[in-house]
């Protein structure tokens, strides 16, 4: 007990001697030992490193999980050491609304096919970004919460140590200052020299790690590599989805990919019919079947003389066989149209190819 109430006076004496010489320092009433300028710069970058950090944490979550109470419900289970629920994403819970009503309204009419295709793609991306997720918060999340639940809590406290050597340093070079007698100097320069020692040692720990955050930019470069490696792969999944869901829905019988452009009104079934109409109409050829099946010979068919009409291409267009004409989006080709032709399908002539092309890919023009 006797040793527990000494140590107790002990350290209440110590933070009552730092404390004071923290409060003469603060009114200028004190001297202040003070680090060197590359030590200064070692705090200064290591802050940084931490403040950044943090932020790019915080929105990295948030892009990956943008629902705040998700968010929230994530952390509680990390906290509790409990394994985190598998959530459904927004794109694998419209797949199920849109298979859903397909279902219910029609799976064999034109729009409940297109929402069963359309319901197929969104969970594609859903499950495509699931991956992305479990990977970014594996190789990027994970590294940056380690080093700010880790490391930077090891500086910060080693950091705290080391004012506190400095203050009880500081606090010796006062008491020297004051001793008038040789005995009490002789005493306050022993506690100098310790003190002295106690912050040299601590000094040297506390810049050895901080000069580890220069491992730490080189472990976060590579985390942020992953990420963008991560992300690529995400996005490129996501287009190949999206660019096959659209050549199919070009295919679907009075399915219709419409112009994204505000300026363009999207055009109906109807609109669709009537547009062909004003095409100009090629004479059939003897010979030369005027229905639009893949036996017509499109290299013996000649455009008219005048009024062939321009068309700007709204997507990019894989032909699925040699009579279509393979497109891309924003070049403008030469239409026009054969007796008896599909309303929904053009000859386009770019150059010296020609080809069957899709109308509901067209911006009409003059």
């Amino acid at each position: 007990m006797d040793f527990n109430m000494k140590k107790l006076a002990s350290d209440a004496g110590i933070f009552f001697t730092r404390a004071v010489q923290f409060t003469e320092e603060k009114f200028g009433q004190a001297e202040k030992t003070e680090l060197d300028a590359h030590f200064e710069n070692l705090l200064a970058r290591a802050d940084s490193t931490k403040n950044w950090t943090e932020k790019i944490l915080r929105q990295t979550e948030v892009l990956l999980q943008p629902n705040p109470s998700a968010r929230v419900e994530e952390f509680l289970y990390e906290k509790l050491d409990r394994k985190v629920p598998s959530r459904v994403t927004n794109g694998e819970l419209l797949a199920q609304y849109m298979t859903e009503a397909a279902n219910e309204l029609g799976p064999e009419t034109p729009y409940g096919k297109t929402l069963i295709k359309v319901g197929e793609t969104e969970k594609c991306l859903g499950a495509a970004e699931r991956d992305f997720i479990h990977s970014a918060s594996i190789n990027f999340l994970t590294p940056l919460r380690n080093f700010l639940e880790g490391d930077w809590r090891t500086i910060s406290k080693e950091r705290r140590i080391l004012q506190n050597r400095r203050l009880d340093l500081d606090a010796c070079k006062a008491r020297l200052k004051k001793a008038k007698a040789a005995e009490a100097k002789a005493a306050a320069e022993q506690e100098l020299r310790v003190a002295q020692t106690e912050f040299d040692r601590q000094a040297e720990v506390t810049r050895l790690l901080l000069e580890g955050i220069s491992s730490t930019h080189v472990n976060h470069l590579r985390c942020l590599q992953e990420f963008v490696e991560s992300q690529a792969t995400y996005y490129a999944q996501c287009y190949r989805h999206m660019l096959d869901l659209q050549k199919q829905l070009g295919r679907f019988p009075g399915t219709f990919v419409g112009n994204t452009e505000p300026a363009s009104s999207p055009l109906s079934s109807a609109s669709l019919a009537t547009a062909a109409a004003t095409i100009p109409v090629v004479p059939t050829v003897a010979g030369i079947p005027a229905t639009g099946e893949a036996a017509i010979s499109l290299d013996d068919v000649a455009p008219p003389a005048s009024g062939t009409r321009k068309a700007r291409v709204l997507y990019d267009y894989e032909a699925a066989d040699s009579s279509e004409l393979a497109l891309l989006a924003d070049e403008l080709i030469t239409v026009y149209s054969l007796p008896g032709m599909d309303p929904d399908w053009l000859i386009g002539e770019r150059g010296n190819r020609k080809g069957k092309v899709p109308v509901t890919y067209l911006e009409l023009l003059s």
